[in-house]
């Protein structure tokens, strides 16, 4: 049986490297299936997931040898990290090693939305000729309503300021002294102010019990009739049904979304819609970022099964089991 288990697609340099020292188990579909996944886990010592595995309590008490789950990744949704703690194994994830590849995404869906650019090439690549039809607006002087300002979302504020955007944030945690508002000249808001106060909205929010759609109907029609609304965050913090209607209604512009609720979705309300931009959550694959993700992965699982402490713990940096 593996040491090591890897039971979605996570490739790279690092991850053969361990192959070297432990017994790897390499099933990129193995996430699909619970009890293939909890027969390997009997004698692992190390499960290395993204976002697709389901790491539950059930899961866990019959994974009596596992000292340490390697997200790659940022969000820990996916995972009981309660019960894992509770087992005494390592959570570990990969904070830092995505946010820029998230955050230029996120300033390349909002020139996207402010330029109609993909709707404007299937019309071109359809053979028509309509340069009025895709007159956009300028960024510059706009103002970008920045939800979470985390790691992301500072990296997306400098950016936008650079080009000219006034930037207002919420973040429950921060008020306008805070040294993070202060340093990027940002304006902090009420979160119904800043819904109304910003030409674009973007998310930057873990998913957790208190901002499980925190993005619904009521909120998309307190933006502006002409503002843009962006995800790149966790798809549960949208409501997709509230957002289609608002859309749908011309409450809202446009919108981006890099992540949905159900992951891969199915055919919806917001699929074939022209004001509608839908990526396969690809924000942070880019080869820079997906090369620090596995490289921060492999190298906490070496660390910890070796007797080492982790560098990226969630929870607790050795096994306490």
């Amino acid at each position: 049986m593996a040491d090591i288990i890897i039971s979605e697609e996570i490739d790279g340099a690092a991850i053969d490297a361990l192959g070297n020292h432990y017994e790897l188990c390499r099933r990129r579909q193995l996430w699909n299936s619970a009890d293939e996944l909890q027969t390997e886990l009997q004698t692992a010592r190390a499960l290395i997931v993204r976002n697709q595995t389901c790491v539950t309590s059930s899961l866990l008490s019959g994974a009596p040898q596992l000292e340490i789950i390697a997200r790659a990744g940022v969000g820990l949704d996916n995972i009981d990290v309660e019960t894992a703690s509770r087992l005494g194994i390592v959570v570990t994830s990969t904070p830092t090693a995505n946010s820029i590849a998230v955050a230029e995404l996120t300033l390349g869906l909002m020139f996207a939305l402010a330029r109609h650019l993909i709707p404007a090439h299937t019309a071109t690549a359809q053979g028509t000729w309509q340069r009025q039809k895709f007159t956009g607006i300028e960024l510059a002087g706009r103002t970008l309503g920045i939800v979470g300002f985390g790691r992301i979302g500072r990296l997306l504020a400098i950016r936008a300021r650079a080009c000219g955007m006034h930037i207002a944030v919420h973040d429950p945690v921060l008020t306008q002294t805070a040294s993070e508002i202060q340093a990027h000249q940002a304006e902090w808001l009420p979160f119904e102010s800043l819904l109304s106060a910003a030409d674009v909205i973007s998310c930057h929010v873990p998913l957790t019990a208190d901002t499980h759609h925190l993005f619904d109907y009521e909120q998309f029609v307190a933006m502006r009739q002409t503002g843009f609304f962006i995800n790149t965050s966790r798809g549960g913090v949208v409501c997709e049904t509230g957002l289609a209607q608002a859309l749908q209604e011309g409450r809202l512009a446009g919108a981006a979304l890099d992540v949905r609720e159900t992951e891969p979705p199915g055919q919806g309300p917001l699929e074939g819609q022209e004001n509608v931009i839908l990526t396969p959550h690809i924000g942070a694959f880019t080869q820079a970022a997906q090369q620090r993700v596995v490289e921060s992965v492999a190298r906490d699982v070496q660390l910890v099964l070796t007797g080492q402490p982790a560098a990226e713990y969630v929870n607790f940096d050795r096994p306490r089991r």
